[in-house]
């Protein structure tokens, strides 16, 4: 590796048709390339290059000097390049609110995407989560072409007929930084937005699923027929556009029929985003790209992925909502059907209280379940109901009852508050996001040893958490 202090990481595109007829593939020109520039001649080349690209694009990442990066550009086919940067990632009731069911419509046309294999690149999965059991499951296409890849505390045996594939990538990170040890270096998930996202997309069924109580019934994918294979690239110490570029040329090669990102980089043309180039090669190669818009809202112009030739989706509401109820001792009681949450959780958050009471106009629902401490909110009419009482007893009481799923909410769908906004910077001549899905307070699988939220005794775990993030849509579609 080249020890030049101005030492970078930087992806490069080439064209494959400069490629002198010596060589007998991509790999060996861009080994030959990076010596012919190399500024160390101590250094062996391969340790220099990070990726070699076939199919996202043709090129490769490599650390290179300014010195070494300034001669590439003056090698016979260099297209561009640019430095290797991190990614932003953009963290059960639903499939009935669309109006799906069993008897007719999109899902029994299209066998609850059956074989449908949908590449997720992620933080990972949780591979013994109940959603990924492959029961009733037929034999996995003989066109797939991926694997799973053992790591740490992952084998490659905990793949089935459902979870089909799964793989990691972290070479452009630890590039980035030489020193540094990852925790799980696997395609095991440790964030929980991996196994969130893919189950949601193609989860089993999974009877008795609920957030301690909320949201109970049959949990399932918008596809459970479908396979999943999964791509980590997104880490807990970091995420760089080199690894995630690197998921999708192997998800390419792999042959998935879809590929559903849940990140993206802000503000560079189409033709300098190597994620948008990648998802130009999938296209031409007839596999469905499926993006997220960001979670940057309320405000204009936050959105990423605003590619033409993608699918970007916005996250919306549904028409569930998880309510509270406060009884007071006069007998009157209220339930919290306030969509919003107000800033005075804020300041309340971290104070020794065993329970909350907040009244707002001005208030977000995506945080309710973020409060250490049992809480329920209200629209300025039910407030001064309580405040009414308060004042009238010189003793108030309450209690608070939970668990409690309304169903029916309207206005719905609704753009969830948080859910970035268009134009896209990259690409403003273009309306995005194209259309919004079911993305709010989605109940899905978690791993299990993740932490769903903190309260003031400390941690709570659960197989299955409420997460509000932008949805990813997949579409089931004839094979070929």
């Amino acid at each position: 590796m080249s020890t030049s202090t101005d030492s970078d990481t930087y992806i490069v595109h080439m064209d494959l048709t400069a490629m002198p007829k010596a060589f007998s593939s991509h790999h060996s020109w861009y080994l030959t390339t990076l010596s012919s520039v190399s500024d160390n001649t101590k250094a062996t080349t391969s340790s220099n290059l990070v990726y070699a690209y076939t199919n996202a694009i043709n090129g490769f990442s490599a650390v290179l000097s300014s010195n070494e990066l300034d001669a590439i550009k003056n090698s016979p086919g260099y297209v561009s390049s640019i430095r290797d940067t991190t990614v932003k990632v953009d963290t059960t009731q639903s499939y009935r609110f669309l109006g799906l069911n069993s008897d007719n419509g999109a899902w029994p046309a299209s066998d609850y995407g059956k074989d449908v294999i949908v590449g997720v690149v992620d933080t990972g999965v949780w591979p013994e989560s109940r959603s990924f059991n492959d029961d009733g499951m037929t034999e996995i296409p003989a066109r797939w072409r991926g694997e799973c890849e053992s790591g740490t505390k992952f084998n490659s045996s905990l793949c089935n007929k459902k979870l089909i594939g799964a793989r990691y990538f972290n070479k452009g990170l630890l590039a980035k930084n030489p020193n540094l040890t990852i925790s799980m270096n696997s395609a095991r998930d440790t964030d929980g937005h991996g196994t969130h996202t893919s189950s949601t997309a193609a989860g089993s069924y999974v009877e008795g699923a609920s957030f301690f109580g909320y949201a109970s019934g049959t949990a399932r994918g918008m596809a459970p027929n479908a396979r999943v294979s999964m791509y980590k690239a997104l880490w807990d110490e970091g995420a760089y556009l080199s690894d995630v570029l690197a998921a999708i040329d192997q998800a390419i090669l792999d042959g998935v029929d879809v590929i559903s990102l849940s990140l993206g980089i802000d503000g560079l043309a189409l033709y300098a985003d190597p994620v948008a180039v990648a998802a130009f090669a999938a296209m031409e190669k007839g596999i469905f790209v499926s993006t997220s818009s960001g979670n940057e809202g309320p405000y204009l112009e936050t959105l990423h992925n605003g590619t033409p030739w993608v699918l970007n989706v916005a996250a919306g509401t549904i028409d569930r909502e998880f309510q509270g109820t406060i009884s007071l001792g006069n007998g009157a009681s209220a339930t919290d059907t306030n969509d919003t949450l107000s800033e005075q959780l804020y300041n309340v958050r971290n104070a020794n209280v065993l329970g909350g009471v907040f009244i707002s106009n001005n208030t977000d629902l995506t945080f309710y379940i973020q409060t250490p401490f049992p809480a329920v909110f209200f629209t300025l009419e039910e407030g001064q109901k309580i405040q009414d009482y308060i004042k009238s007893d010189s003793k108030p009481k309450a209690s608070f009852k939970f668990q409690e799923t309304g169903l029916g909410t309207k206005p719905a769908p609704k753009l969830a508050s948080y859910s970035s906004r268009g134009p896209s910077q990259s690409c403003p001549f273009v309306l995005k996001p194209d259309i919004t899905a079911p993305g709010d307070l989605i109940l899905a699988s978690w791993p299990s040893n993740s932490p769903v939220t903190d309260v003031s005794s400390g941690q709570l775990y659960n197989n299955f958490n409420l997460v509000s993030v932008d949805a990813g849509v997949q579409q089931p579609s004839d094979q070929p």
